[in-house]
């Protein structure tokens, strides 16, 4: 005696089937770990600027702290808008704003940078400055610093990067210095010499949002941050015109 066919199934069946099977699809893993790229507004804010005197290339933020990008913070403090906070303990510089807020970049710190306290004043600012190490910095590091006794012209190499800053209180040159940097990847970092350094894309930022005489505060023994301060990264509002000193 033949066997029965088996009957077909209802398209109602087959479509509780498929449905069943959905979840499970889903729960399916590949083995792979999905990779997350660097976020696009800190690649464009990090990105090149051709237009330079000397191009600067586009900067490798993939091994770069996220709370050293520029960003704008909540930074309640007493000081008048307009003035330049340095915070040498966090290793972040703020520029103060309005309503309680503050640009932040982060900043590394050399030995002359944690030997100045107190308030200066932005005496003279220089786009794609030289750079002259003093006779400290020859002393400590001959090896390095002593051939560019004579100075170092411009360029993507010299220490100081694409701009400067530098700091006076009264008419005396204090030999402190805000500046970009040939190693980014001492940014959060105490090295060995030099003052205050930038990101050179941060630095290229700050020194178009600031004019000479703008008053500065170097701090020394702020509390450190048990957690970092909330804030909306930007990718770089488009800085005040100011006119900048001869190099």
């Amino acid at each position: 005696m033949p066997l029965p066919l088996p009957r077909a199934a209802s398209p109602l069946r087959v479509a509780a089937l498929l449905l069943l099977c959905l979840p499970l699809a889903a729960c399916v893993s590949t083995g792979k770990p999905v990779k997350k790229g660097p976020d696009p507004m800190h690649v464009a804010m990090y990105g090149a600027h051709p237009d330079e005197r000397f191009p600067l290339p586009a900067m490798d933020i993939s091994k770069v702290d996220p709370k050293y990008f520029r960003q704008q913070v909540a930074y309640p403090t007493s000081e008048l808008p307009g003035t330049v906070v340095i915070d040498t303990s966090n290793r972040f510089l703020y520029l103060v704003q309005e309503n309680g807020m503050a640009m932040r970049y982060g900043i590394g710190v050399g030995k002359a940078g944690l030997e100045f306290e107190g308030s200066a004043r932005i005496g003279r600012k220089a786009e794609w400055p030289r750079w002259t190490p003093t006779q400290n910095m020859i002393a400590r590091e001959p090896e390095r610093n002593a051939q560019w006794a004579g100075g170092m012209e411009p360029g993507l190499t010299n220490p100081l990067g694409p701009r400067a800053l530098y700091l006076y209180q009264g008419d005396r040159d204090t030999l402190f210095r805000i500046h970009g940097t040939s190693e980014p990847w001492s940014i959060g970092k105490a090295v060995s010499s030099g003052c205050i350094r930038l990101f050179n894309q941060d630095i290229i930022d700050l020194y178009g949002r600031i004019p000479v005489n703008t008053r500065v505060v170097v701090l020394q023994q702020e509390v450190p941050q048990s957690a970092p301060l909330n804030g909306t990264p930007i990718a770089g509002a488009s800085p005040s015109a100011v006119g900048s000193a001869a190099i």
